[in-house]
């Protein structure tokens, strides 16, 4: 199913390393752009769902057209919707995105036997199987409770200490 939110977990457990230089709203969208083509293909009705954008190249493209436009757009939404927030570095920009469409690969390449990750260079798959789709899911969740532990954290140094916030 395009759109899981599994592929966030990976993303809020970046985000809780990275801080301001990692953009979780930008990862967010890059999950997004990732599963545009698989949703192309349900529509379609084909057999194969993951093609070339779950690839490194496909990757890279996607990748670019995020940090592209994720900072922009992410920055419009969170004035829209009245959200303090820090600017969006391009550098928080591009970690968000490019992380999120290589991490996609990898996590749709482990549990889906259409994802070719090497091509155009191999069809082959050495992720697939990797893990069992119920650890995979499970790592995934890990990810959302690692950055929850860390948020909390630095949360609660700012109110003791007064500092500023580290958030996008």
């Amino acid at each position: 199913m395009p759109f899981t939110p599994f592929h966030l977990g990976p993303g809020a457990a970046m985000k809780a390393v990275g801080g301001r230089h990692f953009s979780f709203m930008v990862f967010g969208g890059a999950q997004v752009l990732m599963d545009l083509e698989p949703l192309v293909r349900i529509y379609m009705n084909t057999s194969i769902l993951h093609g070339p954008t779950h690839s490194v190249p496909g990757a890279l493209l996607v990748g670019a057209v995020a940090a592209l436009t994720g900072k922009p757009v992410s920055e419009f939404v969170l004035r829209r919707l009245r959200i303090p927030h820090q600017p969006i570095s391009w550098l928080a920009s591009c970690t968000g995105a490019f992380l999120g469409t290589f991490s996609h690969v990898v996590l749709d390449a482990i549990m889906h036997d259409d994802t070719q990750p090497w091509w155009p260079l191999s069809s082959a798959n050495p992720f697939l199987g990797l893990v069992s789709v119920r650890a995979l899911h499970l790592a995934c969740l890990l990810g959302v409770a690692f950055w929850l532990v860390v948020d909390t954290w630095r949360q609660f140094r700012k109110r003791r200490n007064g500092g500023a916030a580290d958030h996008q």
